[in-house]
This record gives C-alpha cells, sequence and structure tokens, in this order.
C-alpha cells in the first residue's frame, strides 16, 4: 500500500500545441510525444504551454506513454483535498443515478462508483460488489493519496471490506507495482452480486476486471427483451465469449428453451452453472472452447440459433492493434450471421476503445454483406447503446465510450 504522506507537486510541464490543443478539446491525456521535457518524477503538476502559459494542472509521469492525466483548468494545486473533493462527487452522481428510473438500480449491488478520467480521478476506479468495494489504479501519481481516498469510502459507504485489484498488466506502465491486498476489513472469496433482475456469485480476488462485468447490465436487459420480443417463447440462444453468462442467462429468464454458453475459461463456466442454479433457470450447456472456433465449427454443422451474442474481450488493446482487431470483429460477427436464423437478433458488442462506433457499424455492415455465399442478408439496427450509465462518457474523451453494443435483427 502506498504511503499516506503527500508528496510535494513538480515544476510546471510544457506541452507543444499538438498537447494543448488536445487538452483544449477537452481530452484528458497528452501523450509522450507531446511533452516538451519530461518530469523529473511521477506526481501532480502544473501545465504550460511552449510559451510557458498556464494551461492547469495534471498527474504527468517522466516514462508512460500517458504523461499527462488532466485534473483541472485552475490555478490550485491537486492535493488530498481536492481528490476527496472529487471522490465525493462521484459518489453524489451515483446516488442520483440510483433515482433515476431509466437507470434501472432497484436492487442492484454491482455499480462502478469511480470511473477515472471521466469522474476526474485519473486511473482510479471503484466498484461496489455486494458488501465489498474493489478499488484499482493506473496513475502514480493518485498512489500516495489511495490510503485516504480509501478511508473517506469506508466512512462514506461502510463496507464488509475494500480491496485492492492492483494486479493490472497496465500498472506496469507507470512503474507500480502489482498484487493483490484488503485495505480495510474482511474480504470474502465470492461475493453475491445482484443485477436487479440475477443473482451471481464472483471472485474480487481473481474475476476479470474486479470480479465482474458491470458495464453491460443494461445491455443484458435489452437483448433478452428483443429476444423474446422477435423470437417468442422456447428460442435457440448461443452465448459466444460468455464469462458468467450474463448474456446467456438473461435469455433463459426470458424463455429460451436451449441456450449454449461458449467460453475458454472453465471457472467462468462453472460460474455460470451456479448462477442459473442460484436463480431457478435451466441448466445451460456450457462450451469451453475458443469462440472463434466454435462459431466456425457450428457454421460448418448448419446450426441455427434465434439469438446471438457476441461479446468478445478487447480485441485492439493498442492502437496499432486495429486493422487486425478489425478483422476480428468482421470473422466473429460473419460467421455469427451466418448462424442466425431468419428474424433472429443479434447482440454485438466491442470494448476496444481505439475501435470508434462508426468503424464498428462499418464492419458490422461488411460482415453482412459477405453473410451468405449468394450475397449479404438484410439486417436492421434495432438499437445501439455504450455502458450502463454509473461508466460515465465524458465528452472530448472518445476512449471513456470505449464499450459499444449493437442489436441487430435479420431480417430474411
Amino acid at each position: 500500500m502506498p504511503s499516506p504522506n503527500g508528496v510535494a507537486p513538480l515544476p510546471p510541464v510544457a506541452v507543444a500545441d499538438r498537447g494543448a490543443a488536445r487538452l483544449a478539446a477537452g481530452h484528458p491525456w497528452v501523450y509522450r510525444s507531446d511533452v516538451l521535457a519530461p518530469p523529473a518524477r511521477a506526481g501532480f503538476a502544473p501545465v504550460v504551454d511552449r510559451r510557458g502559459r498556464p494551461l492547469g494542472w495534471a498527474a504527468v509521469h517522466p516514462t508512460s506513454q500517458i504523461a499527462v492525466r488532466w485534473v483541472h483548468a485552475g490555478d490550485a494545486p491537486v492535493d488530498a483535498a481536492l481528490l476527496l473533493a472529487r471522490l465525493d462527487a462521484a459518489l453524489e452522481r451515483r446516488a442520483a443515478l440510483a433515482r433515476d428510473p431509466d437507470a434501472a438500480m432497484d436492487g442492484v449491488t454491482g455499480t462502478r462508483l469511480v470511473h477515472a478520467e471521466a469522474d476526474g480521478l485519473p486511473g482510479l476506479v471503484v466498484d461496489r460488489l455486494g458488501p465489498v468495494l474493489v478499488v484499482q489504479s493506473g496513475c502514480a501519481a493518485i498512489e500516495p493519496h489511495l490510503p485516504a481516498l480509501v478511508a473517506r469510502l469506508v466512512a462514506r459507504l461502510a463496507p464488509e471490506g475494500v480491496l485492492g485489484r492492483f494486479d493490472a498488466k497496465a500498472r506496469a506502465l507507470e512503474g507500480l507495482p502489482t498484487d493483490v491486498a484488503v485495505l480495510h476489513g474482511q474480504v470474502a472469496d465470492t461475493v453475491e452480486v445482484h443485477d436487479g433482475l440475477l443473482t451471481w456469485s464472483v471472485d474480487p480476488r481473481a474475476g476479470q476486471k474486479t470480479g465482474a462485468f458491470l458495464d453491460q447490465r443494461l445491455n443484458h436487459r435489452r437483448f433478452a427483451s428483443a429476444a423474446r420480443t422477435y423470437a417468442g417463447s422456447g428460442f435457440r440462444a448461443l452465448d459466444a465469449f460468455a464469462y458468467h453468462g450474463g448474456f446467456g442467462l438473461h435469455l433463459l429468464r426470458a424463455g429460451a428453451a436451449t441456450v449454449e454458453l461458449v467460453d475458454a475459461s472453465a471457472a467462468a463456466l462453472a460460474a455460470a452453472r451456479t448462477a442459473a442454479a442460484r436463480n431457478g433457470l435451466p441448466e445451460p450447456a456450457c462450451v469451453r472452447a475458443d469462440a472463434f472456433e466454435r462459431l466456425r465449427a457450428l457454421d460448418r454443422a448448419g446450426a441455427r440459433f434465434e439469438a446471438i451474442s457476441v461479446d468478445p474481450p478487447a480485441l485492439a488493446k493498442r492502437a496499432k492493434d486495429l486493422p487486425r482487431a478489425m478483422a476480428g470483429y468482421k470473422e466473429l460477427n460473419l460467421r455469427a450471421l451466418r448462424l442466425l436464423a431468419p428474424g433472429g437478433v443479434l447482440g454485438t458488442s466491442s470494448c476496444s476503445a481505439h475501435l470508434q462506433e462508426a468503424e464498428f457499424l462499418n464492419v458490422l455492415a461488411d460482415a453482412a454483406a459477405d453473410a451468405t455465399a449468394q450475397g449479404g442478408r438484410t439486417v436492421h439496427v434495432l438499437g445501439r447503446w455504450g455502458a450502463a450509465p454509473d461508466h460515465p462518457e465524458r465528452l472530448g474523451f472518445p476512449e471513456s465510450r470505449y464499450l459499444k453494443f449493437v442489436l441487430l435483427r435479420a431480417v430474411d
């Protein structure tokens, strides 16, 4: 755990014109190539343009690719008081969401409380998973302030425990150690998380992200509702990259006769079986396999489904990965559209921040055009959404709209 002692601010960090323009446009990141001289160490520093004119304050790092992470445009130094005020504001925004009927928060015990730069706290993520909080940090400047931030979370929310998931590979980019540690109270090996309709047992120490995928919560409902509307009862469904079965179990709840869950993780599929039983649902067919290979095999076998979910991990973790990722997304959706029965619905997702929504839609259009040997399929877009509203999108920061969920219907 980082030292609770504060760290003195650094001298001003000058950014090139391109970096200053990014900040002026609302983007909170300046890359190392647009910093005129790197700071001596990581910390909070005033930022100036190449003429020395003040721009504001940011978290800075001497070697990270993201060299500047914007905090505010004022003159006030970034200190513990400012960060705690940002944390309080983030918690108040979540309290407001609980009063918004469109957010569908009734009974929900798995929520994102802090969403990093979108909440003005660079690199900091806090999720509530039932009785515990899970904290992730990927910004070296934030590290000395984590004890104060955790103490405020405990004082305001009284969790049974707080877990630090400091095991993300991205921490190495900021020269930070990786570990998993209990920061407060007690954290059980599994905790129950309710999404408002279904309950899962999740592992906060070893599960994906902070233990569960909370960002697709409303999209699970939307897809299940569309399947029930267009496919009726007793439909056949496929959930590729299922993890704990977020889409698949909601399809069972919506009346699917059969649901096949496909994932490479045996532990994830076991958790999905347990969740189905816990929620009084029929047992899904669980297939441990590479989803690309499974979709190809089902296509060769002539299988058909009235509802298909495709929710892969990020295929483009870096900008240079984008061409290969787009080919991967086309392959997945081409296979899914071949497997989709006439009138069926496809819920397809991308969580690659480097892939913009317009590019994703173009990939889907290409897949539809090549879906059959005789020609393309006519496919309607039923809706497009991002992450649940507790994962806010910040204007000017397209990376905060990392999740794209598109609901399609094959007309023929």
